[in-house]
């Protein structure tokens, strides 16, 4: 089964990344979209306590170590993102019409960016599958590639018919 169109949505730490996604995912269900997010981070983040029984699996080497509540479940896997997380997402190609990956500015899906001046470097100006600047500034820095969408923050519903569009047309590529 074919993974679902993704999307990550990227930029420096304390741009607006969560809260842009957390606007983001309304409006896109407003527009008929089944939305999954997923949160991508460059450093390890322990989803399992020092000293719990998930902890203590995973120490023992499990392949995958999920944790399941009435409220959901949670799962582990042992791979780098690259060779896991699009396989992982083509499983619920039938629950969900998009995916937006919060950050892996590295990873092979189509970005989004979230620039805001003196966080960093326009990472558009060197990745050329970043497909729009979300961004506040009154200018994009020089080097923004020529005909770069841009989105103001408050634009959302913008963003949104864009995001939208964008995850039909990835749905029907063969």
């Amino acid at each position: 089964m074919k993974a679902p169109p993704a999307l990550s949505v990227v930029g420096w730490s304390g741009v607006g990344k969560t809260t842009l996604v957390e606007r983001l995912v309304p409006e896109l269900r407003a527009r008929g979209l089944r939305v999954g997010v997923v949160k991508h981070s460059s450093d390890p983040h322990p989803l399992h306590r020092s000293g719990s029984d998930t902890a203590r699996f995973e120490r023992a080497g499990a392949a995958l170590v999920a944790f399941a509540t009435p409220a959901g479940v949670q799962l582990t896997v042992k791979e780098a993102p690259d060779s896991a997380l699009l396989p992982l997402l083509a499983r619920f190609a039938d629950s969900v019409d998009l995916v937006l990956v919060e950050g892996w500015k590295e990873g092979p899906l189509p970005k989004l960016e979230v620039w805001r001046e003196g966080h960093g470097p326009l990472l558009a100006a060197s990745r050329p599958e970043v497909l729009a600047v979300v961004s506040d500034a009154p200018a994009l820095p020089e080097g923004a590639p020529e005909g770069l969408r841009r989105f103001r923050t408050a634009e959302v519903q913008g963003l949104a018919v864009f995001i939208a569009q964008l995850a039909r047309e990835q749905a029907h590529e063969p």
